[in-house]
């Protein structure tokens, strides 16, 4: 029995950009916090795959798709933490160059997503989209009911207040 073929990397990356575009539509929200909210999943389920200890960040670039991972590692005097720091000497053999106070990038290789991270990242681009869409809500609120005052205030002004009525005299 003939299995299917992986999709292509870029199928894959053309799909990523595909369902940012959509969702950011969908929910009336920036492209951009669409992407964010998936560096964030992305980064979730390195640490989850590389380990959390690590400091490892993710990018998706907009316009190509492409997926970058690296873990960053400070260059210190005195290693206190092996998973976020590296001696001058570690560093020399992974950058020419580097120094105290520099940050090393370490390149790592994508990752396949296993059920559970491929469900933890759903949740953070979920949590992520319901708050960029709670604050846009917020927003047309705060618009409106701007609007309604400044309506208000005008027909005060001129005169036209029918709505607005003074106690009666005694």
């Amino acid at each position: 029995m003939a299995t299917a073929a992986p999709a292509s990397p870029s199928a894959n990356k053309a799909e990523l950009l595909a369902i940012a575009d959509s969702v950011a539509r969908e929910k009336l929200i920036d492209r951009g916090i669409v992407i964010e909210a998936m560096e964030d999943a992305i980064q979730r389920a390195a640490r989850a795959r590389y380990g959390a200890e690590n400091d490892i960040r993710a990018k998706l670039d907009p316009v190509t798709g492409d997926l970058r991972l690296w873990r960053v590692l400070e260059v210190v005097e005195e290693v206190d933490d092996h998973f976020k720091q590296i001696d001058e000497r570690g560093a020399q053999k992974l950058q020419k160059g580097a120094s105290v106070g520099d940050f090393i990038v370490d390149p790592l290789p994508p990752i396949e997503f296993g059920r559970i991270a491929a469900q933890a990242a759903k949740q953070v681009i979920f949590q992520k989209v319901r708050d960029a869409e709670r604050e846009r809500q917020y927003e047309e609120f705060k618009d409106r009911v701007g609007e309604v005052i400044t309506g208000v205030v005008k027909r005060v002004e001129f005169g036209h207040a029918s709505s607005i009525s003074a106690a009666p005299k005694a």
